[in-house]
């Protein structure tokens, strides 16, 4: 059954198979009767606490099996959660609270112990207080906002997409029916719960009764830990940017040994797979691949699977046909030759708005140059704006650059990507407000103050004066080219 709502999939496969693992993480298997049971007695906690229907809840928990039931318990109570990154410091989560109107935050104690001098009231997922429970189910509707995941935002501070149950619901009942997502399914939870990508790990597990298997926190940095777990999980479906796979390829010699015998999908998206390392990936696992795209506005409106002529040309990889019922529109600029132009999305998938903006109404410009083939198939060709990838995450140069000048002795700053794929790095090249460097380190400390994980430059540069245009407008081109002869 399509629609409804995020949380019935839980309640659902409850309902049909109490005892079947829900998610499996390094505690141990939670059973779905007891996911639902924890999801209950939490729900009753932020009851308790005040939380109604269209409150926003921060979630930030050190352990991700114990944040997948916090997110049950904040739907039940028909209110709308909000991940914050487990790298994440206080001083960002308290910033989202702000920005979201959020006054509570259920986490594990050693997150929420940072916070406590806060004003947030704090709920902790594994002692929630006892003895209440919701009283009767909140007249929550498939139009009411699920979620809220913060992306980087191009006016120097996040953007909080709101994404209603009706368009996550959307996706997941397509991905579920596309891929045949069954019971015995095991599926990997590789990507952070603030991205898009978990939404398919967790509730497409939930919709077939499947399991979800959330990476240890050590995977995600030991390429041959992270091998190992695919194996020794019988993971049967994998989800992740390309960059992950190429960790694993590169540093846990994934290819240069035996597929695992329960490993039947791999699924990516989020940036270009290069076309050596997508060709040898498909024939070590003679396994179906698929190329996902969206950005978080819409989740995944189109998929390609990858096709041997795919293999042996050398063209980018197309992001191939609409899905998810979703619309499709190739937008040309005034320049742009036959067939190329912007990609706008309209559907059931796309996002109700920003927080604290105006309602989403309309098709969503995308701002990514698509080319559209015959039989429209489109491929990805870049972008029409400052928007950066790196390692498939999100990245706004702006928010960057809005931390790293409100340091002491910064008078300006430029965050530019260098390399592609695995290899891409943000660099932050900073100008000093006089006649001497900006001290990087120090500089690079009160960023992680600031900043999330995944926006932290990997490489801080100080340079006399950043390069400029006619207009005083810094030259992104030409900072680029700076960073090489600094030293890198």
């Amino acid at each position: 059954m399509t629609g409804g709502l995020l949380h019935d999939l839980a309640t659902d496969a409850a309902a049909r198979a109490p005892d079947a693992p829900a998610v499996d993480g390094p505690a141990g298997p939670l059973s779905y009767g007891e996911l639902v049971t924890r999801a209950d007695t939490l729900a009753g906690a932020l009851a308790g606490h005040g939380v109604r229907r269209g409150d926003r809840v921060l979630i930030w928990c050190a352990e991700r099996a114990a944040a997948i039931v916090a997110m049950q318990a904040v739907l039940r109570v028909g209110a709308a959660y909000v991940p914050v990154a487990e790298d994440s410091p206080p001083a960002r989560l308290l910033r989202l609270a702000a920005d979201c109107g959020a006054e509570v935050v259920c986490g594990t104690a050693d997150r929420i112990a940072l916070v406590t001098a806060s004003g947030l009231t704090a709920v902790d997922v594994d002692a929630p207080p006892a003895g209440r429970t919701v009283a009767g189910r909140p007249a929550v509707t498939p139009a009411d906002t699920a979620y809220v995941l913060y992306t980087s935002g191009s006016t120097g501070a996040p953007k909080g997409v709101m994404v209603s149950h009706r368009a996550a619901r959307a996706f997941v009942d397509w991905a579920v029916e596309e891929f045949a997502v069954g019971a015995g399914d095991r599926l990997a939870n590789h990507a952070a719960l603030t991205f898009d990508l978990s939404v398919f790990d967790i509730y497409g597990a939930f919709a077939a009764g499947a399991c979800v298997v959330p990476v240890p926190a050590a995977g995600r940095h030991d390429a041959r830990l992270l091998a190992r777990f695919v194996h020794e999980e019988r993971i049967s479906i994998w989800y992740s940017v390309p960059s992950a796979l190429l960790f694993l390829m590169r540093f846990g010699d994934l290819t240069g040994t035996p597929p695992p015998p329960a490993l039947r999908l791999i699924l990516f998206a989020g940036e270009p797979f290069p076309p050596g390392p997508l060709r040898r990936l498909a024939h070590w696992s003679l396994l179906p691949l698929y190329n996902l795209y969206g950005p978080t506005e819409t989740n995944v409106c189109t998929f390609h699977r990858v096709t041997e002529a795919d293999l042996r040309g050398g063209e980018p990889l197309p992001i191939g046909r609409p899905c998810c019922g979703d619309r499709l529109t190739v937008v040309p600029r005034p320049a742009d030759p036959p067939g190329v132009g912007e990609l706008w999305v309209d559907g059931p998938t796309v996002f109700q708005g920003y927080w604290g903006g105006p309602p989403h109404r309309g098709p969503y410009p995308t701002g990514d140059l698509v080319r559209a083939a015959a039989g429209g198939v489109l491929t990805f060709l870049g972008r029409v704006d400052d928007l950066l990838k790196i390692r498939g995450h999100r990245v706004e140069p702006a928010e960057v650059e809005a931390a790293a000048n409100t340091f002491p002795g910064v008078a300006a700053s430029a965050a530019v990507a260098v390399g592609t794929g695995l290899d891409a790095q943000l660099v932050l090249v900073v100008e000093p407000d006089g006649a001497r460097p900006v001290p990087t380190l120090r500089l690079r400390a009160h960023l992680a103050g600031l900043l999330a994980g995944h926006l932290m430059p990997d490489e801080v540069v100080s340079v006399a004066r950043l390069p400029r245009g006619g207009r005083g407008k810094v030259d992104r081109r030409e900072v680029r080219a700076l960073v090489p002869r600094s030293g890198r």
